[in-house]
């Protein structure tokens, strides 16, 4: 979802609609560096054992274990199978997967520097651009992975713009067809 903010932020040429699930998800390292407060943090548990050599040594050990906690905790309603998740946890074969997951949890902690390419355009997505491609954010009323409430964004919309609350016990991993529904929505607009 963030690659989609940021394209629609940066490049809304190239965009019709967005959906977003948990809302506007374009950080910015120096917000990364304000202290929330403490059971927020505590939400963000794993980006600070990301953030040691032992936290990425038991992240690349224990990859598929990683990924079924974090969907428990960000979906505790969802029951999925073992299926749906092995579909998911081929990708955490990939060789380059832990290198990425650890650089991007500490680049947002400032722990790591980008690539300085790319700093013209970090410096612009610094400032909070505003959206202004038609919008639709989305929520599971069951989200356990740390959220804003959509009060907080909604005006990093300025086009046509809706937030939804996806009812039904509906975690992190909204279901893919609230989400297709959506999209179909947008793209209307």
């Amino acid at each position: 979802m963030r690659t989609a903010d940021i394209l629609a932020a940066l490049w809304p040429e190239r965009c019709t609609g967005l959906v977003s699930v948990s809302g506007y998800l374009i950080g910015s390292q120096a917000a990364g560096r304000q202290p929330l407060p403490p059971a927020a943090e505590l939400q963000w548990w794993y980006q600070y054992y990301f953030a040691t050599e032992r936290g990425r040594a038991g992240y690349d050990a224990n990859r598929r274990e990683f990924a079924k906690l974090i969907w428990h905790t960000a979906s505790p309603q969802w029951h999925f199978d073992d299926a749906t998740f092995d579909r998911t946890a081929a990708s955490f074969d990939n060789p380059d997967h832990v290198d990425i997951v650890i650089d991007n949890y500490r680049w947002r902690l400032g722990l790591t520097e980008g690539e300085a390419q790319y700093d013209d355009l970090e410096r612009r997505l610094a400032e909070g651009p505003v959206i202004g491609v038609p919008a639709i954010t989305l929520e599971g009323d069951a989200n356990g992975a740390p959220h804003p409430d959509p009060s907080a964004y909604a005006k990093k919309f300025s086009g046509t713009y809706s937030h939804r609350t996806v009812d039904g016990g509906i975690g992190h991993n909204l279901p893919q067809e609230a989400f297709a529904a959506a999209i179909i929505d947008v793209a209307g607009h």
